[in-house]
């Protein structure tokens, strides 16, 4: 069977399974995501024997020390994902709620019921243990799921992908639920991007490349998270030692995600008392900074920050300064600038709080803290399959509830249309 022709199928057995996921009850669903947690640990040496040739050939291919780390089924990666399986298995099922209910005057009783997406396409890139996270949150909230994940990890993932199939099948649950696209080429992921009869929604997740080229090739809605360019404006009213600890801490703690800031925006009127601090510390860290010239002329090691840094996200320790007059010229920057992942303002003026939040149109804002919590599980949401800097269908970290939506229900008593 040539490729197309086999991420069709694909589809289309992902489509009947999705038919039996809606009706599978919470108890099942869980029990197969336990399940899928007690195999990992009995085959764990299985899986990371497959895991080791992905690794090697990516060794020989001369990836880099970064990329092998995100490879690598380590035990600790393992700890990880079962304890991620089981975290999920104990979350609240969002199926089948009913938001809502109110009675028209012709006496309609009329309401919404969450119900699942359908089949989702989850395409990603080399980190393996992210194939059992997105079957497990897919599962749950009553999803259908093909996934492609990248080349240097076809090995990992099908390993897994047998696993979660057992368990399915152990269950009575039909194994098409989670299927993982068994080849390596550009041409199946084309011909998953094609199957808009099929397939619900595209789930992109990895480098801005990777998101760029499935929304221009998908005929299926695209949930798209290019890149973080997330911003921390330190008010003139901030608690200048917390704003050193919350900068600290965007910045430095995991510079290589997301949702670390990028750049640090700074009040005109605490700039020469907060910077010279700030950067005293970001030195220690080895933090590279690249000023605006008023940032310089507090200090002139800064480097001059050039017109493509305003909009870079550096996933480094790197970040762009610039000190403005007001909030206004921070809010005019952000807007500009942003790349609507995370923002926050660092002030003790409750108006200017209020402001920020209502005016910054990004998927998470924060008042007094890091943009490092800018994820499903610091946020209560349990766990995310990703965040969504687009607005539809849903906006910031996606967890169960976002992998659903609502249809109307409606009680009648014989009642017709006049």
């Amino acid at each position: 069977m040539d490729i197309p022709a086999m991420v069709q199928q694909m589809a289309q057995e992902a489509r009947g399974a999705a038919r039996q996921l809606r009706a599978l009850s919470r108890g099942v669903k869980d029990r197969v995501i336990l399940r899928v947690a007690e195999l990992l640990g009995e085959r764990q040496a299985q899986i990371q024997a497959a895991n080791r040739q992905d690794v090697e050939a990516a060794q020989a291919q001369g990836h880099a020390a970064a990329f092998l780390d995100r490879l690598t089924l380590t035990d600790k990666v393992f700890t990880a994902m079962i304890k991620g399986l089981k975290e999920v298995a104990a979350l609240p099922d969002p199926v089948g709620a009913v938001t809502g209910m109110w009675v028209r005057p012709n006496g309609l009783k009329v309401g919404r019921q969450r119900i699942p997406l359908g089949v989702i396409g989850f395409i990603y890139e080399s980190r393996p243990n992210v194939t059992v996270d997105a079957a497990a949150l897919c599962l749950k909230s009553g999803n259908a799921v093909i996934l492609k994940g990248g080349k240097e990890a076809l090995e990992s993932n099908l390993a897994l992908a047998r696993v979660m199939q057992e368990a399915l099948a152990e269950a009575g649950a039909p194994q098409a639920a989670v299927q993982v696209i068994p080849s390596v080429a550009r041409e199946a992921t084309l011909a998953l991007l094609k199957q808009d009869e099929l397939v619900d929604l595209i789930i992109p997740r990895g480098g801005e490349g990777l998101i760029r080229f499935v929304a221009e090739h998908s005929r299926i809605p695209v949930l798209k998270h290019y890149k973080g360019v997330c911003h921390i404006f330190v008010d003139a009213s901030a608690d200048l030692k917390m704003a050193e600890e919350v900068c600290f801490n965007a910045k430095v703690q995991r510079p290589g995600v997301c949702n670390a800031m990028e750049t640090m925006l700074v009040h005109e009127a605490v700039a020469p008392e907060f910077l010279p601090r700030m950067f005293a510390r970001f030195r220690q860290a080895k933090v590279e900074l690249r000023g605006c010239p008023r940032t310089r002329e507090i200090d002139a090691q800064v480097i001059p920050a050039q017109a493509e840094d305003w909009g870079a996200e550096f996933l480094d320790l790197i970040l762009a300064v610039r000190v403005v007059p007001d909030l206004d010229a921070a809010l005019d920057h952000i807007a500009r600038y942003s790349s609507n992942h995370t923002e926050a303002i660092i002030t003790r003026d409750y108006a200017r709080a209020q402001r920020f939040l209502t005016e910054v149109d990004s998927s998470v804002v924060l008042v007094n803290a890091s943009t490092r919590f800018n994820d499903g599980g610091e946020l209560g949401l349990g766990a995310e399959i990703g965040i969504n800097t687009s607005k539809l269908h849903a906006f910031g970290p996606m967890g169960l509830e976002e992998l659903t939506t609502t249809k109307f229900i409606v009680y009648g008593d014989g009642q017709v249309r006049t």
